[in-house]
């Protein structure tokens, strides 16, 4: 079956964004000299007009003129501004519906269905062939919701379609069953909607709240492979935030289509984001928005989860080869990381000046901006650590199956990938600050890395096909 079709984007409104709107440059935006601004995805250097840099005088942007309007719309299409969803007017519940899709598991759903709040149009939730179907009616009855019987498994993708064709109201929220909202979520999340270009909002994703948790979990609090990070972004393929997850996603029904691809069963919210971006809609991620997802507790169910999550790699490479790439890579980035490998004496004055001319190159195409030197010279920096970052992830994580093989005959390798393995742990140790001490940290950080580079392997194996194991060159402006 195809990929459903996915609604026209690009609905720009010119009267977007309204007066009293506030967008912030992200964290990932740096602003120097008052009237440059660095940023966005792909990465840019933009000199704004005197006039709009008057609009701005920090970080937030108030929209009251067509000025700061271009300059708001300006921000967000190019990533380097996010709407502060608190300055955007209220949407009623009474416009959204909500959608769970469940397979068993009524207790979670009972829990969930509890945490929805009043207001909303309609609660439906779709038994996706359950083994104990009486057990989940009798929740949903008990919690005033519709059901929708589904006559056999069909995936989560197949459930959420079949949930969302009995929507009446223009805006859908698709809620995983082991998820808790917090008070006001869907309320924050339904707000961006007022964007015509937004066809999909994504909250950030926490764990459910226990005292202690099994060692697992307490990484999982500071690790989760569902949990995008603190600050808001535009998600697109390549980016700082490249997907979202559909653990909790509140949507535009018109800009949906069919919705998600019912072939997929891990990776197709994925899938679905990289269709409406490719369309023209802009998908956001707002992490003020908070709802609790229950890890899981024990080491196979785990590492079984982490696995299945590498296992979409395969469907998406299918679908979205120049987007899955384990890393995208620029040729001066190649050339550092392999003469870094090669642990020569010659590497370290070699890799000094790949990166030297490599700032030269920024330098001359930002001949315009003031302090094009330094601001060169910083850019080559930040390329050189997502360089190293990148590299050490094929080690650890994509190739890990690889790296073992090759370190069976070489010591440059297997120092390369020691590096990496405890690099990686000791830096998102001291990042995330995490409620576990550092070896079971790193621990699990490896484990993590196995499981998932394992079901990317499998997969890719079982497909035959290596689009998701290959490295993509980026060229020019990509």
């Amino acid at each position: 079956m195809p990929a459903s079709v996915i609604g026209a984007g690009r609905m720009t409104d010119p009267t977007f964004p309204p007066d009293g709107t506030i967008v912030r440059l992200n964290t990932h935006t740096r602003r120097t000299g008052g009237r440059v601004l660095v940023g966005g995805a792909p990465i840019r250097v933009s000199r704004i007009s005197a006039v709009a840099a008057e609009r701005l005088p920090g970080r937030d942007l108030a929209v009251g003129d067509e000025t700061s309007r271009a300059l708001a719309r300006y921000l967000l299409e190019t990533g380097m501004g996010e709407l502060l969803s608190a300055s955007l007017p209220d949407v009623p519940l009474s416009m959204l519906t909500v959608v769970i899709p469940v397979r068993d598991r009524p207790t979670p759903l009972a829990r969930l269905l509890a945490s929805v709040p009043a207001g909303v149009a309609e609660v439906v939730v779709v038994d996706d062939g359950s083994v104990r179907p009486q057990a989940v009616a009798r929740v949903v009855a008990e919690q005033g919701a519709r059901l929708v019987k589904l006559p056999e498994n069909r995936g989560p993708a197949a459930a959420r379609n079949a949930g969302m064709s009995t929507a009446q109201t223009p805006y859908v929220a698709f809620v995983d069953s082991d998820v808790v909202l917090d008070e006001g979520a869907l309320q924050t999340l339904l707000r961006h909607l007022i964007d015509p270009d937004v066809a999909l909002v994504a909250p950030g994703v926490r764990g459910l709240r226990r005292e202690r948790g099994t060692w697992l979990e307490r990484y999982e609090d500071a690790r989760s492979s569902l949990d995008l990070g603190p600050d808001a972004s535009t998600v697109r393929p390549r980016s700082r935030v490249s997907w979202v997850s559909s653990t909790c996603l509140v949507a535009r029904v018109s800009a949906l289509g069919g919705g998600f691809d019912a072939d997929l069963r891990v990776g197709e919210d994925v899938d679905l984001v990289w269709r409406l971006v490719a369309a023209g809609h802009r998908v956001t991620y707002d992490p003020t928005a908070i709802v609790r997802h229950e890890h899981r507790a024990s080491l196979v169910a785990w590492m079984r989860r982490k696995f299945d999550y590498g296992t979409g790699a395969y469907g998406l490479g299918v679908r979205h080869p120049q987007d899955i790439a384990p890393v995208a890579l620029p040729p001066w980035s190649i050339a550092l990381l392999t003469v870094t490998l090669a642990q020569r004496p010659w590497s370290v004055p070699v890799g000094v000046g790949i990166v030297a001319a490599f700032a030269a190159r920024i330098s001359r195409r930002i001949s315009h901006i003031p302090n094009r030197r330094s601001l060169a010279a910083l850019l080559a920096a930040q390329g050189t650590v997502t360089t190293l970052v990148q590299g050490s992830a094929l080690l650890v994580r994509h190739w890990w199956p690889l790296t073992i093989v090759l370190a069976l005959g070489s010591k440059r390798v297997r120092r390369a990938a020691l590096v990496a393995a405890l690099g990686d742990a000791a830096i998102e140790y001291v990042r995330l600050r995490p409620r576990l001490d550092p070896v079971r940290f790193t621990l699990a950080r490896r484990l993590d890395d196995v499981a998932y580079g394992a079901g990317v392997w499998w997969s890719s194996i079982r497909g035959r096909s290596a689009a998701a194991l290959k490295p993509r060159v980026v060229r020019g402006n990509e």
